[in-house]
């Protein structure tokens, strides 16, 4: 008689589906593979990709469409290892995931040693937790786990799995789930004094961030700063909260010294700064104490204490982000705000800095893409110079619209992010940027685009340099040293791989590869040929 009794395993991954996650990422070994078919059985799909730190990659990306935890799996030793820098980037950038991983039983590793290793050891400084299952604990770890991914700020838990305690049955299972603690906003004094401030501030500016995306108060944010006239900036994960053509939108800021030389003065004369669910993590050194508290008004609305000391504020609020702008809101007058039109001058002269109209190069590639895809197409972008570029210039009309990297800022996140974009928004047009560097250390995973299926879009700028690490060579007048290489057929790497590859290098030829790309029944490469030292005065 079949024995009905779930699986350690199947608790797990019944109580994951209950979070919403319907997809998993990783590469099997033999201590997952209960893991896997529990996945399954639960109905969360699993994807095997070509490597784990792309998996992670993947599966931040459905998480940033669906909202549900990201789902990375590694067996044992190396394929563990292999997602320590993606689970590194999820404890920085802020991604809820769960880290499962499998071990071998606790008596057998007394005496085997082969790919044994205290792996919660390894992931303790780069997760917010480790946990070891249980079988009977198995349904209450699991839901400690999600919870702690979920809390503010969100990040990576993880979850290490022993073969015997995945395979064994569990009766009489009790199910517990943590409450959702209740949102709060400030009163009394507190309040009293964000709301003077607001009434009296002329010159208010605000700094928005990733907060903002996991409270869902966007839409409070956005009437908040209409109602008041206060212009914005928002750092690169936060691109899109508010529509980036508002018109009191100032656009992006973290890695750009040139966008930076515009923004900062602009803060440095606002006589009131919001700082509404700013996580200075995103930040260049430029922004770290760009004020003095005790001279300019600062309110800090976080979802969590601010312990970074990359700022400091006059009113810190530990509140919910929507809660909190409604009850500053409420009864308090609103006025003209900077009456001299300084804003409006810095937007000028941003324009002017990163203008569209370029006859080629890095700007009039991601110029020329802009305004060939769809408004409604979801981006993906590696790090390199190209990033900085592209997010002062990439408009996001909504959240997410822009995902990459941007507190680790890790090479070879782009293209994964593409496909698992792809996989969770099939009819969506999606495209990855990358730089030639990162575009090479993760092309193996054109194969997992191919087996998905789908037309992502993969762009690499080729210049055959590490064009941010050289420019910082010529900068410090040190020789070119280790930043170049051959430029390679990256048209027909694509092509190999069962996709579409197209080489270009002006505005026409690329606008008709992404003519042919976005009509495509399978995924593109296109290269995307430009200078050295093309983003010099650019970035």
């Amino acid at each position: 008689m079949q024995d009905l009794q779930p699986r350690a395993a199947d608790l797990l991954a019944q109580r994951l589906y209950e979070a919403g996650c319907r997809h998993a990422f990783g590469m099997p070994g033999g201590e997952v593979l209960t893991l896997v078919d529990a996945l399954e059985k639960a109905g969360i799909a699993f994807h095997l990709a070509k490597h784990e730190n792309a998996a992670g990659f993947m599966a931040e990306a459905v998480h940033h469409r669906d909202g549900a935890p990201a789902i990375l799996v590694a067996t044992l030793g190396p394929g563990a290892m292999n997602g320590v820098n993606v689970v590194a980037n999820a404890m920085q950038d802020r991604v809820p995931m769960i880290v499962l991983t499998g071990c071998v039983d606790a008596d057998e590793a007394l005496t085997y040693t082969h790919q044994v290793m205290d792996h919660g050891q390894v992931f303790q400084s780069i997760t917010k937790g480790t946990f070891l299952l249980t079988a009977r604990g198995a349904d209450v770890i699991t839901d400690k786990a999600v919870s702690l991914a979920n809390q503010p700020r969100p990040g990576p838990v993880h979850i290490d799995v022993p073969i015997s305690v995945a395979d064994t049955r569990v009766k009489n299972v009790k199910r517990r789930r943590l409450a959702k603690a209740a949102a709060v906003s400030p009163k009394g004094e507190c309040l009293e004094k964000a709301r003077r401030w607001v009434s009296e501030a002329e010159r208010p500016i605000a700094i928005i961030g990733l907060d903002v995306m996991y409270d869902g108060s966007r839409c409070v944010v956005q009437a908040f700063l209409e109602h008041f006239g206060i212009p914005f900036v928002t750092t690169y994960k936060a691109k899109g909260i508010v529509p980036e053509d508002h018109p009191l939108c100032l656009g992006g800021a973290g890695l750009s010294p040139l966008a930076d030389k515009h923004l900062v003065p602009l803060v440095e004369q606002a006589d009131l700064v919001l700082c509404i669910g700013y996580d200075p993590i995103e930040m260049r050194p430029g922004w770290r104490e760009i004020w003095d508290p005790e001279d300019k008004r600062v309110i800090d609305i976080s979802a969590v204490a601010n312990d970074h000391y990359m700022h400091q504020a006059g009113l810190n609020l530990v509140a919910d982000t929507g809660f909190t702008l409604e009850a500053i809101a409420k009864g308090t007058s609103a006025r003209e705000t900077w009456p001299n039109g300084e804003p409006d001058a810095a937007k000028l002269a941003l324009s002017k800095d990163f203008p569209i109209d370029e006859e080629w190069g890095p700007g009039a590639v991601i110029a020329e893409t802009r305004a060939a895809l769809p408004p409604e197409t979801l981006a993906a972008a590696d790090s390199g110079a190209h990033r900085i570029l592209l997010s002062q210039m990439w408009r996001c009309a909504e959240e997410r619209g822009l995902i990459q990297s941007t507190a680790l800022c890790t090479m070879g996140c782009a293209l994964p992010m593409a496909i698992g974009l792809k996989l969770a928004e099939p009819d969506r047009p999606v495209i990855s940027f990358s730089g030639d560097a990162g575009f090479l250390m993760i092309a193996g995973e054109l194969s997992t685009a191919a087996e998905l299926g789908g037309n992502p879009i993969f762009l690499v700028f080729v210049d055959a340099s590490l064009a941010l690490i050289e420019l910082k060579q010529r900068q410090r007048q040190m020789g070119n040293r280790g930043v170049d290489f051959d430029r390679h057929d990256f048209a027909a790497i694509g092509r190999a791989f069962g996709g579409y590859g197209h080489t270009v290098r002006n505005r026409t030829e690329l606008r008709a590869a992404l003519d042919e790309a976005i009509k495509a029944d399978k995924f593109s490469v296109i290269a995307a040929e430009i200078d050295r030292g093309g983003y010099d005065g650019r970035i």
